[in-house]
């Protein structure tokens, strides 16, 4: 077997990749019937040199390689027909805007799996970048909130910024005494939570949180959906009566609002889910929140403010409670400033790399390489040469050329 490490051709540019040199060198040597190779790129974290450098084979084309491994979407003319791709890919929940790359998936007769849907018997995820998001997401929005305030600066990260200096450049500033509220209980929450708990920040339970006006350094509570919305019927709240019944919520935010300076959302949201923010409660005068973190990025979703998503090179953007529209970043104390990347990884790409390469190995590398059972990677298969899988039939209507 023959694997190619494919080079990232998404706009913006993403500088992560599937495998770190090391860990390409380490399967070749472990594997030598097999082969594994790097596709040229200028835009990884890891250059073409390093890969060589560990006695990994740089090529310019990856014509003759069986399966595919990328991190983001390939471009639709990149794609190689009857070849098997992994990578994110984004419309197994009917995302209109790649519904063309999934009609090529099926043109060219490719087999593709998503890393969204490796999961283990229990459906949960085996390899994604949810921790990450939350630790970088922390560090975007207090540098958002030092912009916005004139009180600190924080360096912009570059393509070989780490974690450690994530968190040293953190500790390296006098830190606002302000109040942050972190949403969520699951990996994006815990990513952020490490970061808060590294800087020294102090962790709040949800009676002095919201009684508090004012601290006297940064200090933290963390909200999950329990705490964040009410039954209609004023019922006691039941997770799995809101996992099948979510319309029957409402939100209880704003007890949350009114005390906090700092929000960072980091909660899972379904589009049937209560609005925690809506235009109206941003413009409430009880809402003290003046700076948006929303790693998980949903448009337009829980939280009002979110009108679109950011970029590295440009995270923040102001958000006009009474216009309900974008302004300059920093431009008016009465605006909220958002920070809505949705690759927040992305600003930690070797380390990211070197995480999900880890995760990669030890439940699709080995086992492919060792040709095993590939549950696994069954099932998170969605074409099989370029046909729906069985657990991907509820996509035939978006896939239909009608």
């Amino acid at each position: 077997m023959k694997i190619g490490i494919i080079k990232e051709t998404k706009i913006p540019v993403d500088n992560r990749v599937a495998l770190t040199p090391k860990q390409v060198s380490a399967l070749n040597q472990q594997f030598t019937e097999h082969e594994i190779v790097v596709q040229e790129s200028a835009v990884r974290a890891f250059s073409d040199e390093e890969y060589r450098n560990e006695g990994v084979r740089v090529v310019s084309n990856v014509d003759d390689c069986d399966v595919l491994f990328g991190i983001k979407e390939a471009k639709i003319e990149t794609l190689i027909p009857n070849k098997h791709y992994i990578f994110f890919g984004h419309m197994a929940k009917m995302q209109a805007y790649n519904r063309p790359l999934a009609l090529a998936m099926i043109e060219k007769k490719l087999t593709f799996s998503d890393y969204e849907y490796l999961v283990d018997d229990n459906n949960q995820r085996l390899c994604a970048f949810g921790w990450w998001a939350g630790a970088v997401g922390v560090y975007y929005t207090l540098r958002g909130y030092g912009l916005r305030s004139h009180s600190f600066e924080l360096p912009k990260p570059d393509i070989k910024f780490t974690l450690t200096q994530l968190i040293d450049n953190l500790k390296s500033i006098k830190l606002p005494a302000a109040k942050v509220l972190v949403t969520g209980g699951g990996r994006v929450s815990q990513g952020a939570q490490y970061v808060l708990n590294e800087i020294g920040a102090i962790k709040l339970e949800e009676s002095a949180y919201c009684a508090q006006n004012s601290v006297e350094k940064l200090s933290y509570a963390v909200a999950d959906v329990d705490k964040l919305v009410v039954r209609t019927d004023a019922e006691a709240f039941d997770m799995s009566y809101f996992v099948k019944h979510p319309e029957n919520h409402k939100s209880d935010f704003m007890r949350w609002a009114e005390a906090t300076d700092i929000l960072i959302c980091a909660h899972f949201w379904a589009a049937n889910a209560p609005v925690y923010l809506d235009q109206a409660s941003l413009r409430n005068s009880r809402n003290r929140i003046r700076m948006i973190g929303d790693v998980t990025c949903d448009i337009m979703g829980s939280v009002k403010s979110t009108i679109r998503s950011s970029t590295h090179m440009d995270p923040y953007y102001d958000y006009n409670p009474s216009t309900e529209k974008e302004e300059a970043p920093f431009s008016n104390e009465n605006n909220i400033t958002v920070m809505a990347v949705d690759t927040c990884p992305n600003a930690l790409p070797m380390d990211t790399s070197e995480y999900f390469g880890e995760m990669l190995i030890q439940h699709v590398f080995n086992p492919l390489l060792k040709g095993e059972d590939l549950k696994v990677l069954t099932r998170a298969t969605i074409f099989n040469k370029g046909k729906l899988t069985e657990r991907f039939h509820y996509l035939t209507d978006f896939v239909s050329h009608e």
